[in-house]
């Protein structure tokens, strides 16, 4: 429902013929930061008492006033919770996360509680303080038997990121990193447009014209939280193209979308994916000495594998890695032991060489791709690419699309949704008013205008 007007004014560029399935698109992602406060574990644990103490004192004061101490709890929570505010020995605030674990577990205890009213503990900031409580604490019994709460650290398994909660008013808002120098909390889109490449002309009289050349419109637009790898969204965008009848001919991507099986099920359905893809990570490869995975030769029908030294491979195994299908291959350790050229070819402990290659059909498209993106063709083929990220600029000072607006992820893919079509509507006025953005131009509208004039 978040894409109801993008998708019709998708569609009706599509039946104006200023979108057409087979031709050139481009993907890129950007972050998207939340429309919550940066909150650390502490403040987020003491945070989310609070909100869902001033939730139930609007929904329930009655039950809560029966529960808790409201003038000790009125004190403690009155204000919001800030790190600034906090003490700053660190023995105090190791006893202030108690404090704040207490709490949220006596609130948690009376919301679960047999004779409590369900629908207590069906209010989304109660819900969301008991996920808090079991992300942050651990909850014991000591040689006596009672009741220890404790914060966890890394030895007591913190939840991964994609699950962490970091606020208690977004539940969908993730920390996330990339590089040494992004780090962010909230979302992230990825922009798909069309890439028409434009006349090589010295006058640029179409596209002044507004004809000849369609405008670059943004063909989908798609939100995660901010966890979500760029390779996990490839398959989904592709699918939603394909289902709105504008799927790419070539779809050119960075380096994070691709995966072999991705590229091999594209080639399958049409799409061709023009992305560099990773290349060999063995010690080998990335020390530039030695035999790498290249050196050596499959032979797939008899399932052997030839080394450069002109021996066969001992055991062939296929086998489960993640959940994708991989092929063991070993040689034997008396032939390795014996070879020449051991200490070119491998490290290992057993003095043997181990290879772990894709099958038959997803080895040669991912080798056939690595070959492909060293050619002098390819990577001017591949500059393409870098024209998305004029999109992006051009969404972050049209729509200040990096700042969510609204919190939870369907309310901010509703905010992008509107940013992309808004975007479609600014090049849609430029392509039939003055001509298509993002050209480059061999000359000025002014010297064009002076050329008309003096004509």
């Amino acid at each position: 429902m978040e894409r109801v007007v993008f998708d019709r004014l998708l569609q009706h560029c599509k039946d104006a013929g200023l979108v057409v399935a087979g031709g050139k698109q481009r993907t890129d992602s950007t972050h998207v930061i939340s429309a919550v406060r940066d909150l650390n574990r502490l403040e987020l644990a003491g945070e989310s008492v609070r909100a869902a103490l001033e939730a139930l004192a609007v929904a329930a004061p009655a039950w809560l006033a029966g529960q808790i101490d409201v003038t000790e709890f009125a004190e403690r929570y009155g204000p919001r919770i800030d790190g600034w505010k906090m003490p700053s020995s660190q023995a105090k605030r190791d006893r202030l996360a108690q404090v704040f674990g207490q709490d949220a577990l006596a609130l948690c205890q009376a919301a679960w509680a047999a004779d409590a009213p369900v629908w207590v503990r069906e209010i989304e900031a109660v819900a969301l303080l008991r996920q808090v409580l079991v992300q942050t604490y651990i909850i014991r019994s000591d040689a006596r038997g009672r009741q220890v709460i404790k914060k966890r650290d890394a030895d007591d398994g913190v939840p991964p990121g994609q699950l962490r909660l970091v606020s208690p008013y977004d539940a969908d808002a993730r920390w996330a990193a990339k590089g040494d120098d992004l780090f962010w909390c909230g979302y992230k889109i990825h922009l798909t447009e069309t890439c028409t490449t434009p006349p090589d002309t010295d006058t640029d009289t179409d596209a002044d014209a507004g004809t000849g050349v369609m405008p670059n419109l943004i063909t989908d637009v798609h939100t995660t939280d901010a966890t979500v790898p760029d390779v996990k969204v490839t398959a989904p965008i592709q699918h939603k193209l394909a289902e709105h009848g504008v799927k790419p001919g070539e779809h050119y991507l960075d380096s994070g979308y691709p995966s072999a099986d991705l590229i091999t099920k594209a080639m399958k359905q049409g799409v061709h994916m023009v992305t560099p893809v990773l290349l060999d990570r063995s010690a080998q490869a990335k020390a530039a000495a030695g035999f790498d995975k290249t050196a050596f030769t499959i032979n797939w029908k008899t399932r052997q594998v030839r080394c450069p030294a002109g021996q066969t491979s001992s055991h062939w195994n296929p086998v489960k890695q993640h959940g994708k299908d991989a092929i063991v291959i070993t040689f034997s350790v008396l032939t390795c032991r014996e070879c020449p050229f051991q200490q070119q070819c491998t490290a290992s402990k057993l003095g043997r060489r181990m290879l772990t290659p894709r099958p038959e059909e997803l080895h040669e498209n991912l080798a056939r791709a690595r070959a492909e993106q060293k050619s002098e063709t390819w990577k001017n083929k591949y500059a393409l690419r870098a024209g998305v990220a004029g999109t992006i600029n051009q969404a972050l000072d049209i729509t200040g699309i990096r700042q969510a607006r609204y919190r939870g992820l369907p309310k901010v893919r509703l905010q992008h949704a509107f940013s992309a079509t808004a975007l479609n509507i600014v090049r849609l006025d430029a392509h039939w008013t003055t001509g298509p953005l993002d050209r480059t131009r061999r000359s000025s509208r002014l010297e064009r205008l002076s050329y008309r004039l003096s004509a």
